[in-house]
Parts: C-alpha cells; structure tokens; sequence
C-alpha cells in the first residue's frame, strides 16, 4: 500500500460519511432557522421549542433516507471486500 492510496481511501471513506450525513443535517439546519425566525417573531424564548422540532425533523429525514444510505454504505462495503486482496499487496 502507497501512501496515496491510503490517502486517496480515508478522503473516499470521509466523503460518503459527509454525504450520509447530509440529509439529516441539512434538515436539521433548516428546520433550526425556521424555529429560529418563528422565536424571534413572537419573542417565545421557550428552549424545549427549539429542540423537539429538529429531533423530530431528523428522525424523519433518517427514516425517509434509509435505503438511500444503506444503498451507499452496502456499496462501498462491497467494494471494499471485493478489493481486499489488491489492498493487501
């Protein structure tokens, strides 16, 4: 294994984790300023209302998103075994 190939595998691995993850937190962010903007209209300063939305909001996304991530990952595992060998040399 060459340095950059070792390289050039972490930046795979960290780039399907970042577009996993994207859904939820890209959910979680705009359901966070929507609430945001909403506390700041009718000045509830209320920290519950903040939180129960993005929860609820990112478990959806999770829920809804689920076979596309599992589609990424099962992929990428699959690749990965079927490569092992050229990996060792």
């Amino acid at each position: 294994m060459t340095p950059e190939f070792v390289i050039g595998f972490a930046r795979q691995a960290i780039e399907l984790t970042l577009l996993i993850a994207l859904p939820m937190l890209g959910i979680g962010l705009i359901v966070g300023v929507v609430v945001s903007i909403i506390q700041a209209a009718t000045q509830i300063q209320e920290m519950t209302l903040t939180f129960v939305p993005k929860i609820i909001s990112i478990f959806l996304a999770l829920l809804f998103s689920f076979p596309w991530i599992m589609d990424k990952m099962v992929t990428f595992t699959t690749d990965l075994f079927l490569n092992l060998p050229n990996y060792v040399r």
